[in-house]
């Protein structure tokens, strides 16, 4: 009595397929787009995020400048007070070695200041609304506002800060 080989009878018929078919290759490919396109999706994404980072980085550091410039003026205080559609020009005489009136300082400073915001940020603008104190020695308060529109958005973005002087 003959045993038969557990390897013959384990052997494909010759005939059989080897590889992928045409279908499966579609499909992988198919897959493989997708999952490509949610990677374009993402990086988009990514560098809109950025961009919006950015640009509220600046308006921080334009807030702290107007900040620092009016805490450098304080005789100026009134002066700092402008709102976005305001055009501030500046006085020449504050850039001579003999200076300027604190007014005419504060106007100066405004100008460059929303000059750099209107270069810098899209579409942006800056504002400060001043209180004065109404008993002398109280300090006064300063509100700054910047805003700037963002790509694909309807409503303008802003930053706003607080601080008194």
């Amino acid at each position: 009595m003959m045993l038969r080989s557990k390897r013959c009878a384990a052997r494909q018929p010759t005939g059989a397929q080897r590889g992928f078919t045409m279908v499966e290759v579609l499909v992988a490919l198919v897959v493989l787009a997708i999952g490509l396109l949610g990677i374009a999706a993402l990086y988009m994404d990514s560098l809109r995020a950025g961009r919006s980072a950015i640009y509220r980085t600046q308006a921080v550091n334009f807030g702290a400048d107007v900040a620092d410039r009016i805490r450098a003026n304080r005789l100026g205080l009134g002066g700092y007070a402008t709102l976005f559609d305001d055009v501030v020009i500046f006085d020449p005489a504050c850039e001579t070695v003999a200076g300027c009136a604190p007014v005419a300082m504060a106007a100066t400073d405004l100008s460059r200041w929303k000059d750099a915001i209107a270069a810098l940020l899209p579409e942006g603008q800056g504002q400060v609304a001043v209180t004065l104190p109404a008993v002398a020695g109280d300090p006064a308060l300063y509100v700054v506002t910047i805003r700037w529109t963002e790509l694909g958005q309807d409503v303008p973005a802003q930053f706003q800060l607080r601080f008194e002087t």
